[in-house]
Parts: C-alpha cells; sequence; structure tokens
C-alpha cells in the first residue's frame, strides 16, 4: 500500500511540474499585459517600469523558477486585471465552483446509477428505450445550449427559478455556500441542472453496459442456480461488482466539472474561478490563468489519487497483485 502510494505521489510531482511548465510558456504569448494596464497612450518609460516592477523584465527560466517557488507557498502575484493577490482571488472564488461541481455531481450520481440499473434490469421495456434515447441526447447537446435552454424554460417563460447569480450565501469564517438559504438553492438549481444533465446520461449508460456484462458472469449464473433470490442477486453481488468502473469515471468526471465549469458560469454568471478565468483571459491576465490552470490540474491529480485509493480498498484483485 504505502509503495503503491508513494509511486502515485511521484507521479503527481511530475504531472504537476510539465503543466505549470507548459502553463507558464503557453501565457507568455497571450497578449501584452503592460498593454492592457496601462493602454495604448502610456509613455515607453512606464512601461519600462511596470515591468520592472511586476518582474516581467527578467529571464523566462527566472521567472518560472519564481512562480513555481512561490506557487509552492500558496503565492500566485498579484492580478493584473483587479490588483489583488491571486492567491485571494481564488479562495474567494473556489466555494461557488466547488460548491456547483460536487451539488451537480451528487444529484447525477443518486440518479445516474438507479437509472442505470433499472435500464439494465428491463432493458427491453419501452422505458428503458426511451430513457437510452434520452441519454443519447444528453451527451450530444452542448453545455452552453442546454444552459441557455432551461434559462428560456423556467426563468423567462415560467418564471419559477433566476437565471443568474448565486443568491443569498452563509458564510462559515472563509467559506460561503449558498445551500442553506431558500434564495441560494433556488439559483443553484439551474447552472447544477446544467452541468448534471451530461453527467446523468454517461452514468445512466456506464452502469447499463456494465450491468449486462456482470449479469452475464458465470458467478451470476451460479448465484441463480443455488436459488439466492433475484434481488439480492441483482443489488448486492451484481451491481457491487457494477461500481468498480463507475468510482473511476465519476470521479474522473468531477475534476471535469470543476474544470469545465467555465460555460456554464459564464451563461449563468455564476461567481466562481471558471468566471474568473474567462474574465482573466480577455484581459491577459496571466498569473490568474496560470495558477487557476495549476489549481485546476491539482484537483486533477488528486481526485485521480484518491480514485486509485478507493480501487485499491475496493478491488481484492489490486491488493493480491
Amino acid at each position: 500500500m504505502l509503495t503503491f502510494v508513494l509511486k502515485r505521489l511521484l507521479q503527481a510531482v511530475i504531472v504537476m511540474l510539465v503543466v505549470t511548465l507548459i502553463a507558464f510558456l503557453l501565457f507568455q504569448f497571450i497578449g501584452d499585459p503592460v498593454t492592457q494596464m496601462l493602454g495604448q497612450e502610456a509613455t515607453e518609460a512606464d512601461r519600462i517600469a511596470l515591468r520592472q516592477s511586476l518582474g516581467l523584465d527578467e529571464p523566462l527560466w527566472k521567472q518560472y523558477g519564481t512562480f513555481v517557488v512561490n506557487a509552492l507557498h500558496g503565492e500566485f502575484g498579484t492580478s493584473l486585471r483587479q490588483g489583488a493577490p491571486v492567491a485571494q482571488l481564488l479562495a474567494e472564488k473556489m466555494p461557488a465552483t466547488l460548491e456547483l461541481a460536487f451539488f451537480s455531481a451528487f444529484v447525477a450520481t443518486l440518479i445516474g446509477i438507479p437509472l442505470g440499473v433499472f435500464v439494465a434490469l428491463h432493458k427491453d421495456s419501452m422505458i428503458a428505450k426511451w430513457l437510452m434515447g434520452l441519454s443519447l441526447l444528453g451527451i450530444s447537446l452542448p453545455t452552453f445550449f442546454i444552459g441557455i435552454l432551461l434559462i428560456l424554460v423556467f426563468s423567462v417563460w415560467l418564471g419559477w427559478l433566476p437565471s443568474y447569480g448565486r443568491g443569498e450565501i452563509v458564510a462559515f469564517g472563509k467559506w460561503t455556500t449558498g445551500l442553506m438559504t431558500a434564495d441560494g438553492l433556488k439559483h443553484i438549481i439551474l447552472p447544477a441542472a446544467t452541468l448534471a444533465i451530461f453527467q446523468i446520461a454517461l452514468v445512466m449508460r456506464l452502469v447499463r453496459s456494465e450491468m449486462l456484462e456482470t449479469l452475464r458472469s458465470d458467478f451470476i449464473r451460479f448465484a441463480h442456480a443455488r436459488g439466492i433470490p433475484k434481488s439480492k442477486i441483482f443489488y448486492k453481488h451484481a451491481l457491487k461488482n457494477t461500481l468498480l468502473p463507475v468510482i473511476t469515471i465519476t470521479g474522473l468526471q468531477l475534476g471535469g466539472i470543476i474544470a469545465f465549469s467555465i460555460v456554464t458560469e459564464t451563461v449563468f454568471q455564476w461567481p466562481g474561478m471558471g468566471l474568473l478565468f474567462i474574465q482573466a483571459v480577455q484581459f491577459a491576465d496571466i498569473p490568474v490563468m496560470a495558477a487557476y490552470l495549476c489549481l485546476i490540474s491539482l484537483i486533477f491529480v488528486v481526485i485521480n489519487l484518491i480514485v486509485d485509493l478507493l480501487y485499491f480498498l475496493v478491488d481484492p484483485r489490486l491488493k493480491a497483485d
């Protein structure tokens, strides 16, 4: 177990170093932050002074080294657009993004797994066929279109739900949440549904596929031959083996939700890290962009490590190896 964890940690360190290097080099070619901050009418002396104060006149390798060392201490420099520490901006926006991501992932798992089991056990029924057709539609439709469609129906036509913002929030120290207020819950429904629709369809189809394959296994036939009740075979033996690959996909999809909630946050003006990143791109705010990508990569790496550990604990064959 210790060797397994150490190998994964070493891989995580290598991945993070590569990501930070790629992100840092990539954003050297996205606009000129000095021009964005001072405008076209600034004098050359003003430009030189600003570059020196921001450290942009130093060699790239030195800028990268400084960035890595500061990042290890939780410091990502100062936002060129807002003039505030990047770490502070990310800390302020992170609760909104994580709340939206975990809420939508929870809803997707809560709905997707039972639907997948139902479709597998009743694969020839009309309801199952309709559900599979709707799941294909959910996977195919782009996120921004789903968001706009939900706004049109539930906000514009019906007027049931708000179409933008986070609503009323409650602060617990530095952490904020809207799940403790009625207004906050109303505001999170549409963006969470937008993110969850694709996840529900994916989880449902994955569970169905794995469940059907498991039901054709020899140990399931043997369980039927022994006279074990069908409900116990389906929901104890078959479902347990079905959920092994679902753990991996669901974990990685959680990272994807956090990383790619940019579109949803933009459509609903959700005040999270994704919206902050979009605004940083428009302004060529390099510190914010680089810090955001590094943070998202770290989240992916941590989630992947947790998924590997869960797999190790759940699947006895890995322990034997």
